[in-house]
């Protein structure tokens, strides 16, 4: 395609945009009406929306635009299946400079549709805005199949804490990206397009998961979210942790302790959940600590100690941005 999205116009950009898309059966109407119409045989429906601003969280540079679509879409799938849930629609608004490449969205739109399918859900609308920064907001929608959702609040002592997918990978690959290079690609890649384990979320509140939630900030800032909301204390097993050999390479090339990226790095959207301690996991999760009673200690410690390492993201710190 030639030429650029103010040369292509809003209807003729949405037409380019919806014309890609596909559907699935939780969809009874999709793009092309006021509003879509999405099926909800649970009669609740689960909802999340996330904003990623240009120059913030990411970087032309560093991402193809399917890149960032394939990562706007997951982490928005990625907290419907944290509750619990199976995701089955996102909702996409676009803001986009009159002089950019009509390429580029479109190309967005097979990121964002890609990562829907893997997910089993489907684009069914949105909007599209003229702005001088491109900003991609998500509002993602799942079904909870008649089952109760998982929240951060339900954690108790002597649970156990488990983790299901990557871990420290995104800010391996973050940290790679920064100094200029491009790989290990498997790191890389890791960052510029996450790979949530979607069904595990709802597969967790299967097996009686007390407490979920992803990974999206860091895993000690995450299971804070759950410490504080649930009243305990959590604590990490760094024995229990796997920290890969080529990201301890990536770490001693860098002078990072890689366990800081383990414990800190977020966007992997990895799913951390607490489960009673007589339920059998499968071997996809990994035990990595467990629920104890709360403590003048902070509410997530290491190794039975506060973790006194920077860390973790914060929209409104002074961490640097994410790309």
């Amino acid at each position: 395609m030639k030429g650029t999205v103010g040369e292509l116009g809003e209807f003729g950009l949405i037409r380019e945009l919806t014309s890609r898309l596909t559907t699935t059966p939780a969809v009874r109407l999709g793009p092309g009406d006021d509003a879509a119409v999405v099926a909800a045989p649970d009669r609740r429906v689960v909802a999340s929306t996330d904003v990623l601003l240009e120059g913030r969280h990411f970087r032309r540079d560093w991402s193809t635009a399917y890149d960032v679509g394939r990562k706007a879409a997951a982490q928005n799938l990625a907290d419907i299946a944290a509750m619990g849930a199976v995701p089955t629609a996102i909702l996409l608004g676009l803001v986009v400079p009159a002089e950019l490449p009509a390429t580029w969205p479109t190309e967005l739109m097979d990121g964002i549709r890609d990562e829907c399918q893997v997910a089993g859900a489907a684009v069914v609308g949105g909007d599209v805005v003229r702005g001088e920064t491109i900003t991609v907001a998500i509002t993602a929608l799942g079904d909870l199949r008649n089952h109760e959702p998982v929240t951060r609040s339900g954690a108790q002592p002597g649970d156990v804490v488990a983790v299901t997918g990557w871990l420290g990978w995104s800010a391996a690959g973050h940290a790679v990206l920064a100094r200029g290079f491009r790989s290990p690609r498997a790191f890389v890649e890791a960052h510029r397009r996450p790979e949530p384990p979607y069904h595990a979320g709802p597969a967790a509140a299967g097996l009686g998961a007390t407490a979920m939630t992803d990974v999206s900030d860091g895993l000690i800032a995450d299971l804070g979210h759950i410490a504080e909301a649930s009243k305990v204390r959590i604590d990490l097993h760094t024995a229990a942790i796997d920290v890969p050999t080529q990201m301890s390479d990536i770490g001693q090339a860098v002078g990072v302790d890689p366990l800081q990226w383990v414990l800190t790095g977020g966007e992997d959207h990895a799913i951390v959940a607490t489960f009673p301690p007589d339920v059998k996991l499968p071997a996809r999760w990994k035990v990595i600590g467990e629920v104890v009673n709360p403590s003048a200690l902070p509410q997530v410690t290491v190794d039975g100690a506060p973790w006194d390492k920077a860390g973790g993201w914060d929209h409104f710190g002074d961490a640097e941005p994410d790309e």
